[in-house]
C-alpha cells in the first residue's frame, strides 16, 4: 500500500507568552512532531471528510519545561488532538 501524501499549511499559529527569538525552534519542533504523529497515527477522520479547516482550537498546554522544543512538540500534539 502506497503511503498517502499530506500537505499541511498553517497560515497562523498564535502562541502567547514566549520569546520572539524562540519562534523558529518552536516551529521546527512543531513541524517534526506533526510529521511524526501523522506518520504513526494517520489522518484523523475529520481531515478525511474536509480538505480545508478554517480554524482549529487546540486548547491550551501546560509546560513542565518551557524549552522551545517542548513547546513545539506539545503544541503539535494539541493541534492533532484538536483535529480529531
Amino acid at each position: 500500500m502506497k503511503p498517502r501524501e499530506i500537505h499541511l499549511h498553517i497560515d497562523e499559529l498564535t502562541l502567547h507568552g514566549f520569546a520572539p527569538g524562540d519562534r523558529y525552534r518552536i516551529a521546527e519542533a512543531l513541524s517534526a512532531e506533526l510529521a511524526r504523529i501523522f506518520t504513526e497515527q494517520g489522518l484523523p477522520p475529520a481531515c478525511a471528510q474536509s480538505a480545508a479547516m478554517q480554524r482549529i482550537d487546540a486548547g491550551s498546554i501546560q509546560l513542565a519545561r518551557p524549552a522551545a522544543g517542548a513547546i513545539g512538540t506539545q503544541a503539535a500534539q494539541a493541534i492533532y488532538g484538536g483535529v480529531k
